[in-house]
């Protein structure tokens, strides 16, 4: 039986949540509550859609991107089942990259979230720290706040990479009934019409 994860939402194809052509994931649920997230809906632990490990590998290797991105709610949370998911995606030569709330830092500690560590090995580039509303900013590419922090973990990027001095992005998406909004982070990234 393959691991499950709950989703909160999935773009298959982006450019707004990392360089190149992303398979983005978000996660529902966080234990931060940061005043002022763009993902109000993604906070609590209820609600969202339960995938196998295995379905949203299958889905990522089927989109022609460059790797996939990890949102949520908080990524962490669920830690052992996306390293599952990152280790097939970078077995098969895409990247990830993921943004978290936590601090690299807290992430390496003793008392980090359980599966941490095997999915810190997994990451190649990795947004880290709480959003703080009193530091918003646009000018550093998808990154929510001043605070908070671009890891290259591995050597897949590098900051000179010229992609990260690009402008942020916002992209939108007509589904049924809903709007999607997703990029530079603003309150309410999914509505109902």
């Amino acid at each position: 039986m393959s691991e499950t994860l709950t989703v909160a939402a999935v773009v298959p194809r982006t450019e707004a949540e990392g360089p190149g052509h992303r398979y983005a994931l978000w996660v529902q649920g966080c234990p931060m509550r940061c005043p002022g997230c763009c993902n109000p809906e993604f906070l609590r632990f209820v609600g969202g859609e339960e995938r196998t490990a295995a379905d949203v590998i299958a889905e990522a290797m089927a989109e022609d991107v460059e790797g996939v991105s990890f949102l949520g709610g908080e990524p962490f949370a669920q830690a052992p089942a996306l390293t599952t998911v990152a280790a097939a995606v970078r077995q098969a030569g895409r990247t990830v990259m993921i943004f978290t709330g936590y601090t690299l830092q807290e992430l390496q500690a003793p008392m980090a979230p359980i599966g941490a560590a095997a999915l810190l090995a997994q990451t190649d580039l990795l947004v880290d720290g709480r959003y703080d509303a009193s530091q918003r900013t646009t000018e550093r590419r998808w990154v929510g706040s001043d605070n908070q922090g671009l890891h290259f973990l591995t050597d897949r990027y590098t900051p000179d990479d010229p992609r990260f001095a690009e402008p942020n992005t916002l992209e939108i998406r007509i589904r049924g009934d809903q709007i999607l909004v997703n990029g530079f982070p603003v309150r309410g990234a999914r509505t109902k019409l």
